[in-house]
């Protein structure tokens, strides 16, 4: 290797990509909810761009640019040297938040009203939401005001109900001695564990215990029918029954087997996790990109939802502003970057437009026997498989279908969910992973519980099914299902 300082050519070759292909780009990977944002965040910050009336489905009477001083068509379209480095254009983008001049404040005064409006009506839904839950703190919290404690205790109580956690089922994970101050003394530390004693008699049973094995005792009454049984299943054989070693139960308990397996099912009621009633799920809101309309020759015809897309025009007063001989030079360089900005964001939503309908057209074409059958019948596919077939690159439908959703008869489906992997069949067909995970809980649910299938077995019964699968892929795809093992899943009242 030689290290030396010089000048010398070379002949390279370089993708650049112009801000157009980059907003596209962006713009497609959006879903709707998020389109929307963004659309609005571009109302707010370019004062061309208006939404169009309901009625207003076209642009034809938009005066015409015929003053000499106006661009030219190649200044119309959106301004990319596709030959340099684009930087005049990069420089553009840089320039668009730059502030409005003092004679547009009329135009933007009108713009800005009609953001506040739709402001108004947004802040008008929050204020008509549910009102948010209540929280484990307070609700404990709310229970030891009720009660006639000393001062100290009561802080200390209020110091451990802190420290719980919903998502983690309201545990005490702590230690005593992190809840004091490091000189505390024995009478201290005493005093924590009465405040800890108080806070696990409070509603709901269990909370505040350190263990799984303490929460559930915490959860037993006297009246509850096999009282006993299950303080001894709890205390000394959680792991066997988590297990389904019942035999081993059997033989330390002296219990029969129809009794531990009724007392089980009386365990089965307790609460694991007392605390994670409070804990917020977090639910996304979902909102269909396109649905399907059925002909009547029965294939599928996607139609974008286009009602949800606010349809955005170039304002006229702007357009005649730049067409007047009056505008000065520095309005009229001001308009044209905000015109520019705007064409390429109506293009960029126009692109998305198309492509998402083509791509999302393909892939209903090619899993139709997917909607009309049912997840069973679902077809192994590629999104180069797509790609090919519309014509784009494949991260083009990627984006595509990013995070984006289909109404059908079937509900409201993520694109993703057409594209599936697959193995070959003993026929050489391509069945989809999806189907073998239909078939292997089938086998499942039909097995004989009192000697179900080893992960061996599932194999040989899926071959019989004419599906080739390795063991592994069975173990894998069992324990993502949630299926027990073979030990676990078996009934030893039948035996």
């Amino acid at each position: 290797m030689r290290l030396s300082f010089g000048l010398e050519q070379r002949q390279v070759q370089k993708q650049i990509m112009a801000p157009r292909m980059i907003q596209s780009m962006e713009i497609l990977q959006l879903p709707m909810l998020a389109l929307q944002e963004r659309i609005e965040q571009e109302l707010s910050e370019n004062p061309v761009l208006e939404l169009a009336e309901a009625d207003e489905t076209s642009t034809e009477d938009e005066p015409e640019l015929e003053n000499p001083d106006a661009p030219e068509e190649s200044e119309k379209e959106l301004v990319v040297d596709e030959k340099g480095d684009n930087a005049d254009d990069f420089e553009r983008l840089l320039d668009l938040d730059r502030e409005v001049p003092e004679y547009f404040d009329e135009r933007t005064r009108s713009s800005a009203n009609r953001i506040s409006e739709e402001s108004d009506r947004k802040h008008d839904a929050i204020a008509n939401l549910a009102e948010r839950p209540e929280s484990l703190h307070d609700y404990l919290n709310h229970q030891l005001g009720e009660l006639e404690l000393d001062q100290d205790i009561q802080r200390l109580a209020e110091r451990i109900v802190s420290t719980l956690d919903p998502r983690d089922g309201g545990y005490f994970r702590s230690s005593l001695q992190d809840l004091l101050p490091p000189s505390a003394g024995p009478e201290q530390i005493e005093l924590a564990g009465l405040a800890l004693k108080i806070v696990q008699q409070l509603d709901p049973a269990g909370i505040a215990a350190s263990d799984l094995k303490e929460c559930l005792l915490a959860q037993l009454r006297p009246d509850m029918p096999y009282h006993e049984e299950l303080r001894t299943l709890i205390a000394s054989h959680l792991e066997d029954l988590r297990d389904n070693r019942l035999p081993a139960v059997q033989k330390a308990t002296g219990y029969s087997i129809d009794r531990i397996q009724e007392a089980w099912e009386q365990l089965r009621k307790l609460n694991p996790k007392p605390g994670a009633v409070f804990a917020e799920a977090f639910v996304p809101t979902v909102t269909a990109d396109v649905r399907l309309d059925r002909e009547e020759d029965g294939s599928y015809k996607v139609v974008m939802d286009d009602d949800r897309t606010p349809q955005l025009h170039i304002s006229a007063y702007y357009r005649q502003r730049l067409s007047s001989g009056t505008a000065t030079v520095e309005e009229k360089e001001f308009i044209k970057r905000k015109i520019n900005a705007a064409q390429w964001l109506i293009e960029s939503i126009n692109q998305r437009r198309s492509t998402l309908t083509k791509v999302a057209q393909a892939i209903v074409d090619y899993q139709k026997r997917f909607l009309d059958e049912g997840p069973e019948a679902i077809e192994p596919l590629k999104m180069q498989q797509i790609a090919d077939q519309v014509g784009v690159h494949v991260t083009t439908v990627s984006r595509a279908v990013d995070d984006k959703w289909i109404q059908t008869a079937r509900g409201i489906l993520p694109l993703r969910k057409f594209f599936v992997g697959g193995t070959q069949s003993d026929d050489g067909e391509e069945v989809a992973w999806d189907a073998i995970r239909i078939k292997l809980q089938e086998v499942v649910d039909n097995e004989d519980k009192s000697a179900p299938f080893s992960d061996d077995h599932l194999v040989e019964e899926l071959r019989k099914h004419g599906l080739k699968v390795a063991r592994r892929t069975i173990t894998k795809y069992r324990q993502k299902m949630g299926i027990p093992s073979s030990r676990q899943r078996r009934d030893w009242t039948k035996t």
